[in-house]
């Protein structure tokens, strides 16, 4: 009972932590506010003074949460949990990636911030700015197959993947904000959003695991 009770208190943890972030990010939008000043400022000093050959490597770096990445790793990722008989954790990994992708879209339709201007940066995106959905798309993604890491992979594994994941989440927010695509609230905000969504379906997850694990156990003892 410890280790789901565990689960449950460091989940709720995150998720009420990612929510108090996300609605103070969001309420910090008005015009001239400190975090849109800071936003500002952050703009100016990447597009004064990055390099072109750093520039180069975050838009390498920004393609690990693409959209179109994301959908080829969660086919992937789905067929090889599938090989491997686990249809449950194949469930959860469809519906962190798919259904952060939803939770994404309708974050931005009920904030509406539009996209930094600069017409002369590496990228040109197009839709709404606030939650970064690439920084979100990265923390559900490569946190998940972390978990996956943890639950399937043997225990020498587990902090070289966790900072892997990690790292690669956040080299992709930083990559936002270096080509001028989002701002860094944004950034910030899509970290937020993705952890709540990463921490409810790790949660839920291992409450699945925790009452089958139950049930057959309640099965053997009767």
């Amino acid at each position: 009972m410890r280790p789901i009770l565990r689960s449950l208190g460091i989940g709720c943890t995150v998720m009420l932590a990612g929510v108090f972030v996300f609605v103070l990010l969001a309420n910090s939008l008005t015009q001239g506010s400190p975090m849109t000043r800071f936003d500002q400022a952050v703009f100016d000093a990447f597009r004064a003074n990055l390099l072109p050959s750093a520039v180069q490597v975050f838009a390498v770096l920004t393609h690990l949460a693409d959209p179109a990445t994301l959908t080829v790793l969660c086919v992937i990722g789905t067929l090889a949990l599938m090989a491997r008989r686990q249809r449950g954790l194949a469930l959860a990994w469809v519906l962190a990636i798919a259904g952060n992708g939803i939770l994404n879209r309708s974050l931005k339709q009920l904030i509406g911030r539009v996209r930094p201007l600069d017409s002369e940066g590496a990228l040109l995106e197009q839709g709404l700015s606030f939650p970064s959905g690439h920084s979100s798309g990265a923390v559900v993604a490569y946190g998940m197959l972390a978990y996956l890491a943890l639950r399937l992979m043997p225990k020498a594994w587990h902090v070289p993947v966790l900072v892997t994941a990690l790292a690669l989440a956040f080299m992709v927010g930083i990559s936002r904000v270096a080509l001028r695509v989002h701002f860094a609230s944004d950034v910030a905000a899509g970290f937020a959003s993705g952890s709540v969504w990463l921490a409810l379906c790790i949660t839920s997850a291992e409450l699945v695991h925790w009452w089958h694990a139950r049930r057959a156990t309640d099965g053997l003892s009767t």
